[in-house]
């Protein structure tokens, strides 16, 4: 069975080309059903509409959610969303977000994309990754359902970290959900 697939994201949708990639390959068994924006104008809306996905901006939690139920989603994927949402109803325990630490550290409001490796680069500790979780109450809670592990060079800057994180992401994201759609 395919499951319809909404995505959230507020950036340039990176993290959502992959799901799409992963779809167009195989490796995850689903349709995009609608792209929903935190803002207008961003990269993910345009590459969104050249792959001919509907596309809805939606910045509060009443319009995220009258959005995926619009589109009949089944299950929801973070991809770079910056704005709070506690899925309600149907959405509790199908909505994935991938955050870019080891949860429970470096986790909670503000840390995101760059500012979590500038951090965990500061904190000094030698292993570093990313998480995929069940999206459910405060920021990066929600029960862990996959982790990958990448390890802190010397000589680490926060940006080349950010990109081995990342290539992490792009494997661990697809395979996690797959799994979960799977099941």
């Amino acid at each position: 069975m395919t499951a319809r697939l909404g995505i959230l994201l507020s950036g340039a949708g990176s993290t959502y080309v992959n799901l799409v990639e992963a779809i167009r390959d195989g490796r995850l068994p689903a349709v995009i059903a609608v792209v929903i924006s935190s803002k207008p104008g961003t990269g993910g809306l345009l590459k969104a509409a050249s792959y001919g996905h509907p596309t809805v901006v939606a910045s509060d939690a009443d319009a995220v959610t009258a959005a995926l139920r619009a589109h009949q989603v089944q299950w929801v994927a973070m991809c770079g969303w910056l704005k709070y949402w506690d899925p309600p109803g149907e959405f509790r325990g199908r909505t994935v977000n991938i955050h870019p630490a080891l949860l429970p550290a470096f986790g909670g409001p503000g840390m995101y994309g760059r500012k979590v490796h500038e951090a965990v680069i500061v904190q000094g500790v030698r292993t570093s990754g990313c998480t995929v979780h069940l999206v459910a109450g405060g920021y990066d809670s929600g029960p862990i359902i996959a982790q990958a592990t990448v390890a802190i060079a010397p000589d680490d800057t926060a940006d080349t970290l950010q990109a081995r994180v990342q290539a992490a992401e792009r494997d661990l994201y697809p395979r996690a959900l797959a799994d979960l759609l799977r099941d």
